[in-house]
């Protein structure tokens, strides 16, 4: 049975807040610092008291559970804050781009219905006015050093007491709802796919645990920025659940980027997708970094050439795993693994997924030959916000029917073929 009976069962009261974050201050970690952005660094002791704050000026604004907050934030230490008190309040996270139109930000804000935006000063000039136009919107807590006239994060945390009854732990059950993942939107506007809380845990024991091993003494450095599923993962779900850091960097990533900090936070897992590996690659510094203190790299997002995999693998000596996952099913479902990597296949299942070749009528196709992806396990998405027809197209249950055209060997792995339609 490839669902959570893949694991032992969630206990009736569970919040992600706890399973990622609180459970790392019963296990003696209070002290140990969880982020790293420049100079600034932030205990786990402190984003979790931060977290009370958020979740006490929330309910205070009016959110209740199961209501959408929209994070909109570069990769700064606040994401965290931000992420964990939305949950820890019971609400459901919503994360988008910093760097959209004010369009794009009104479309969000009347998709999602958040009754607060917790968003940078940086992103007040796009969206300042959609706020002010939101017919429900009715606050912003704004982290930077000018809120625009709305609330100043810091204010807002400074006035709430972390141990108040406002601050307490909602207390949600495995299946109540956590959080959207929005499909690219590559065609028209983007979907939200719904989660519950036990959807990312089951992925980080399967895979974050079981697949690349995450450690207490992992560092995690990553390129796509945290408001992208992918990144949500590896590079704060994932080091917390498993009382690692990580490493935040508002600026775009570029190689020179990610060498500087390399140098300097010497990081044990790079989370990357192979036009940045490229990158790297090609670059002069690629020869003068020392990148010793990595023992892993993640891939997707793209397919990687095995061209690529062998130069970075034959370079530097660290291995890639390619993988692929979905905002549908939260995160990578197919990968390679250590010891068990063929260049130019994606690997095999992760535990607890079972998957299926179909043609368009959804006849399974046999092995070596192309057709859709229909893949089953305990993080699929229970469907589309505000879109019906296009959830039970998609879904089955806990069963989701990609647009990603994949063959199956006759050993298990997987091959991306490309995709049946123009979303990503």
């Amino acid at each position: 049975m490839a669902h959570r009976d893949a694991l032992a069962p969630f206990p009736e009261r569970f919040n992600l807040c706890d399973e990622f974050l609180d459970r790392n201050l019963r296990a003696g970690r209070g002290a140990k610092i969880a982020l790293r952005e420049g100079e600034r660094t932030r205990t786990y002791a402190e984003v979790s008291e931060r977290a009370r704050r958020v979740a006490a000026a929330l309910r205070r604004a009016g959110v209740r559970p199961e209501e959408r907050v929209l994070i909109v934030l570069p990769d700064v230490l606040e994401f965290a804050d931000a992420w964990f008190g939305t949950l820890r309040a019971g609400g459901v996270f919503a994360m988008v781009n910093p760097l959209l139109h004010r369009d794009a930000y009104a479309e969000y804000l009347d998709y999602t219905k958040a009754r607060v935006v917790i968003t940078h000063t940086d992103v007040l000039p796009e969206i300042g006015p959609a706020i002010r136009a939101s017919r429900l919107c009715k606050e912003a807590f704004v982290v930077g050093p000018d809120a625009g006239g709305f609330a100043a994060f810091e204010d807002v945390l400074r006035a709430e007491d972390p141990n108040s009854t406002l601050a307490e732990m909602e207390p949600t059950g495995p299946d109540d709802l956590a959080g959207w993942l929005f499909t690219s939107g590559s065609t028209g506007a983007p979907k939200a796919c719904v989660h519950v809380h036990a959807d990312f845990a089951f992925n980080a024991a399967v895979y974050a645990d079981e697949v690349v091993g995450y450690r207490a003494d992992d560092v995690c450095l990553s390129v796509p920025k945290l408001f992208f599923g992918y990144a949500t993962g590896t590079n704060l779900m994932f080091p917390f659940r498993f009382g690692g850091s990580a490493v935040l960097f508002p600026e775009r990533a570029t190689a020179d980027v990610l060498f500087d900090l390399i140098a300097k936070h010497r990081p044990t897992l790079l989370t990357s997708v192979p036009t940045m590996i490229n990158a790297m690659l090609r670059s002069p510094r690629m020869e003068s970094t020392d990148l010793s203190s990595l023992r892993v790299c993640l891939s997707a997002g793209e397919a990687l050439p095995p061209a690529l995999y062998s130069e970075w693998k034959q370079r530097t000596n660290v291995e890639i795993l390619d993988g692929i996952g979905s905002a549908e099913m939260f995160h990578i479902y197919v990968t390679s693994r250590f010891g068990d990597v063929t260049p130019g296949s994606l690997g095999r299942l992760v535990r607890g997924y079972e998957a299926d070749i179909v043609d368009p009528s959804g006849a399974l196709v046999p092995d070596g030959e192309p057709g859709r992806m229909r893949i089953r396990g305990g993080s699929t998405a229970i469907g589309y916000w505000g879109d019906r027809a296009k959830s039970v197209a998609t879904f089955q249950g806990d069963t989701c029917t990609t647009a990603d055209i994949f063959r199956r060997d006759a050993d298990g792995r997987f091959w991306y073929e490309g995709r049946d339609d123009d979303l990503l």
